[in-house]
């Protein structure tokens, strides 16, 4: 199994990140057996269908980075109550099909939501987007357990994410979203 994690900020630092990398060590620690990447998708331009076909070399790169993976876990932050403009630019991206008999790379692929914000609200708001945005394209959304972090910067110190007070959640997380993607493979190998 390969998982994909999409931190939903470019910040190198972003906590969202770092909320990544922590799953990757939570996934590696209970199965090792699982390969994880994070997507590096910092050189997607914006969506613009005059270039659409062929896609930017970026664009195509990122596509197949989803493609190839069993699941995406999905680690956004949240601006102004909503879903961070450049992640949502990567989604539009990511949403149209790569020709006349190839769907969307997110059509029927597991997803996890997850995020961290330095506000009350733990991302919750922009995770209710992406619920929205996700289903449409026919994502297959994994409702609960969703993450979400509030006051992130008080489980951090000089700006490193110590997950002081939601490690256990993040693992039951992963935990959860293992199963889910192997439920979700072994309904389509029938």
């Amino acid at each position: 199994m390969q998982m994909l994690a999409i931190a939903g900020s470019l910040r190198t630092g972003s906590y969202n990140r770092q909320l990544a990398e922590a799953a990757r060590t939570v996934v590696g620690r209970i199965r090792p057996d699982i390969g994880f990447a994070i997507l590096n998708w910092s050189d997607v331009p914006p969506m613009n269908q005059d270039v659409e076909h062929p896609a930017p070399a970026a664009v195509r790169r990122v596509r197949g980075s989803v493609r190839a993976s069993d699941g995406l876990w999905v680690f956004s932050p949240e601006y102004n109550h909503a879903i961070p403009g450049p992640f949502k630019n990567l989604l539009d991206w990511l949403s149209r099909p790569e020709g006349p008999t190839r769907p969307s790379v997110l059509a029927r692929k597991p997803v996890a939501l997850a995020g961290a914000s330095t506000g009350m609200s733990g991302a919750s708001h922009a995770q209710d987007q992406l619920v929205g945005v996700l289903s449409f394209l026919d994502a297959r959304v994994m409702n609960k357990p969703r993450l979400a972090i509030p006051h992130v910067a008080s489980q951090a110190k000089d700006g490193v994410l110590r997950l002081t007070t939601s490690a256990s959640r993040l693992e039951a997380q992963a935990e959860a979203f293992v199963r889910f993607v192997e439920n979700a493979r072994e309904h389509d190998e029938g």
